[in-house]
């Protein structure tokens, strides 16, 4: 009876503990057609009961506008397809697995990559955090995050991809490789 209580209240007290959310924090660099540069900051993805809650803490940015997306590869350089050699290549194109084809931002049912631009204040910092309501933390794992110069209008047109023009700055997201425990 006794070991019976003990169950009872144990799963009493599990039942009242939120469950934990899935909690990452990864390392931005500034990238060129030179390739990868110096860390300019960190985000901060938080999984919620209303989507994947973004938080920057990022600086030298221009001011304004950015466009934010998540990207297909987990790479930052400037090699792309053959022998296309760009700012951030390499992570090719928006993150897009259900193949919509199209630009409709993080509310739309276009990439699953769009996510809300992201706001530099006059002094290039960016602090204020956006919430993308399509993904999670999950949908994170082998993929990159990407800046882009200019603004995002959410749409495919005048200029394809929101029009945000050059990536300027990107993070990786690669979970750990374990290491094997060597034998003695």
């Amino acid at each position: 009876m006794r070991t019976l209580a003990s169950f009872a209240g144990a799963a009493i007290l599990c039942a009242t503990l939120p469950a934990q959310a899935a909690d990452i924090t990864v390392k931005v660099r500034a990238i060129s057609a030179k390739g990868v540069g110096k860390q300019i900051g960190t985000l901060r993805a938080v999984d919620t009961k209303k989507g994947l809650r973004i938080v920057p803490r990022l600086s030298g940015l221009t001011p304004g506008a950015h466009g934010f997306h998540v990207h297909q590869n987990p790479r930052c350089g400037s090699r792309g397809a053959g022998t296309t050699r760009g700012a951030g290549l390499a992570a090719g194109g928006h993150f897009d697995p259900g193949k919509a084809g199209h630009h409709m931002g993080p509310g739309g049912k276009g990439h699953l990559g769009d996510l809300p631009a992201l706001m530099a204040d006059a002094k290039g910092n960016a602090r204020k955090p956006v919430l993308a309501p399509r993904l999670k933390v999950a949908d994170l794992w082998g993929r990159a995050i990407v800046i882009h110069a200019g603004g995002d209008n959410y749409a495919d047109k005048p200029k394809a991809l929101g029009g945000g023009g050059a990536r300027v700055a990107c993070a990786t997201i690669v979970k750990a490789k374990r290491r094997a425990k060597k034998k003695m």
